[in-house]
């Protein structure tokens, strides 16, 4: 076992794994931008470095800067948290040339299966359904003729990154070439690559993931589902787990193919696979996330499972302690994104508290929100025995919540759990959009 790590990341998910190292008693290594040097997981880690100015390409995205922090530090390994470094091939590779431990998988395996066209076909050989599409498309013109190929509407999706950038419904050929060229700027802006690809737009559907947990003794298992259909321009506001439209059923099926598909691919670490879950029940694979994933909270709440604690298990080389039979999926987690809406400095924080009531967020009072960063202040889940009794305690626990200074989103999130259609748990991804 490590017994210094270095996190590689700021807010709320920095915090959450120093936590999980110090509970492990491992010590930790905070790196910091000139921008957070009084945020919190500076103060909660044992040491900490600035490593450069507020911009993420001169701090949180420098490579070369968070090597020497580890190395001057003695830290053994680095966990990326997610975004930023988290699916960085390049990033992992130069840990390994260093002595460094990257926590997530290999770069070999994160370059062949971060090209999500590539992927699909990966995924296709492995009994898994795919949406149909393409690989990447070289042009402008190669997109008309591909997409006039798939039929319209058609997705273009970025084949580098996540997080919902890089992406556009074109639902008619008149309205392709405007959209390739946002999709194309975006994806370079954000990931480095402007590469896309074309996939068929399926319609109406359900976002569900299915979270993976893998070692390299050739052990993995499924820790359930997770349904992320409440979503606004493809970031995601609720989550929750088990799905509401998964039958138990269709559920362990899919888990078993998840795992299945997972050794397969001779993959190792914490890994989300991502479907749409159209209404005939069929489940299309669209993408894998080779990293933790923001809503990791609402499978911990409800197998027990501490994904973090896991990832650094695994990056030592310790074998997963139990199998799929060991996997509960009783109950139900939700879990509520909380966002700022604009910049501004926290006056006034209260934490809900309860049993199975769960604050994940990088404020105190005092903090000041930046531009340079996302908007996520924190992440409120909870969990109950039913359902029903989790919408009930999701409520009250968002009602109770109290962040002055900042504006958030809070209200609508109270909006969205009294919602008839969240409340029968019949929506999919169209429910923002008809808001």
């Amino acid at each position: 076992m490590f017994s210094k790590i270095l996190i590689a990341n700021r807010g709320e998910i920095a915090v959450r794994i120093i936590r999980a190292c110090k509970e492990m008693g491992v010590a930790t290594v905070a790196v910091y931008s000139q921008e957070d040097r009084n945020a919190l997981h500076v103060a909660l880690a044992d040491q900490s470095y600035c490593i450069g100015g507020p911009e993420a390409s001169e701090s949180y995205l420098n490579e070369r800067q968070i090597i020497s922090a580890a190395l001057l530090a003695g830290a053994q390994a680095i966990h990326p948290g997610y975004g930023f470094l988290s699916e960085n091939a390049h990033f992992a590779r130069l840990c390994r040339r260093n002595g460094i431990v990257f926590i997530g998988p290999d770069p070999e395996s994160m370059e062949r299966l971060s090209d999500k066209a590539i992927l699909k076909a990966l995924i296709q050989k492995t009994g898994l359904s795919v949406i149909p599409g393409t690989e990447a498309v070289a042009d402008l013109e190669e997109a008309q003729r591909a997409a006039g190929k798939v039929g319209y509407p058609v997705m273009l999706k970025a084949c580098a990154g996540g997080g919902g950038r890089g992406i556009r419904l074109v639902r008619s050929v008149n309205d392709l070439e405007e959209a390739y060229f946002q999709a194309t700027s975006e994806a370079l802006s954000a990931f480095g690559d402007g590469s896309v690809y074309i996939e068929k737009y399926i319609y109406p559907a359900r976002h569900v993931e299915l979270q993976i947990l893998a070692d390299e003794h050739g052990n993995a298992v499924c820790l359930g589902d997770r349904d992320c259909s409440l979503q606004r321009r493809n970031q995601k506001l609720i989550e929750e787990t088990p799905s509401p439209a998964v039958g138990e059923g269709q559920r362990n099926k899919i888990m078993a193919q998840a795992v299945k598909a997972i050794k397969k691919l001779g993959y190792v670490g914490a890994g989300t696979l991502e479907f749409l879950l159209d209404q005939e029940g069929n489940f299309w694979f669209m993408e894998m996330n080779v990293r933790l994933q923001v809503e990791h909270c609402v499978t911990e709440m409800l197998t027990g499972y501490d994904l973090v604690k896991w990832q650094i298990r695994i990056a030592a080389g310790i074998p997963l302690n139990f199998s799929q039979k060991d996997i509960r999926m009783q109950g139900s987690a939700i879990e509520c994104r909380i966002n700022a809406g604009s910049c501004g400095t926290l006056e006034l924080l209260h934490v809900p508290g309860g049993p199975s009531v769960r604050f994940d967020t990088c404020l105190v009072q005092g903090t000041t929100v930046s531009p340079y960063y996302d908007a996520l202040l924190g992440k409120l889940i909870v969990f109950a025995k039913t359902r029903e009794e989790a919408l009930r305690k999701a409520r009250a626990s968002l009602c109770e919540l109290v962040i002055e200074g900042i504006p958030t989103n809070i209200e609508e999130q109270l909006r969205i759990v009294d919602d008839e259609r969240f409340i029968s748990g019949n929506y999919d991804l169209s429910f923002m959009g008809s808001r």
